[in-house]
């Protein structure tokens, strides 16, 4: 019963993840003819085998436990919790949202939705996402590694880069406005 559950699990997630990236390759195209510029392209691939590996983790280690989380319930609300702010986030930037660090010339910060109270809300609901979903199958190791793994690569390589790319907005903006 529980594999039959982590199957499903995953099955959910790697078909969302899917979907996202068609999203995001679709929203890159968009951004590219309307003269995008990508910054912090070289750290992508860490994220993408971060999650992959995240992925991998929870399976083989909640397969292992082959139990639920005594408190399975509160992780699945919170992971159920994070997906309606990634998605509110999404919605939010529209043909904007990308999986990758992407500024169009001439376009402004948005700051509908989340992003009214937030600077990153989608890294914030990844985050819980990240550690939730283990957290469901009693995962605590991958739980916790994948978790540490993220906020190290978001704290230290993905913000300082778009951090970067908005300063390479405001520039446009300011320019826009003389």
């Amino acid at each position: 019963m529980v594999k039959t559950v982590i199957w499903f699990m995953f099955a959910v997630i790697v078909t969302q993840r899917l979907v996202e990236l068609a999203v995001a390759r679709r929203n890159r195209l968009w951004a590219c003819r309307a003269g995008a510029r990508e910054f912090g392209a070289g750290h992508y691939r860490c994220f993408f085998l971060l999650h992959a590996i995240w992925l991998a983790g929870w399976v083989v280690e909640g397969s292992l436990y082959n139990n639920l989380s005594a408190v399975w319930y509160v992780w699945l609300g919170v992971f159920l919790s994070a997906q309606i702010v990634r998605y509110w986030c999404i919605a939010s930037l529209g043909r904007h949202w990308n999986t990758r660090i992407l500024i169009i010339p001439g376009s402004t910060l948005i700051r509908r939705g989340p992003y009214r109270m937030l600077k990153h809300p989608n890294y914030l609901a990844v985050a819980v996402e990240l550690m939730s979903v283990p957290m469901i199958f009693g995962a605590t190791i991958t739980a916790v590694l994948a978790t540490m793994a993220n906020a190290v690569l978001l704290l230290y390589v993905r913000i300082p880069a778009e951090e970067q790319a908005f300063q390479v907005l405001a520039a446009t903006e300011t320019e826009k406005e003389l």
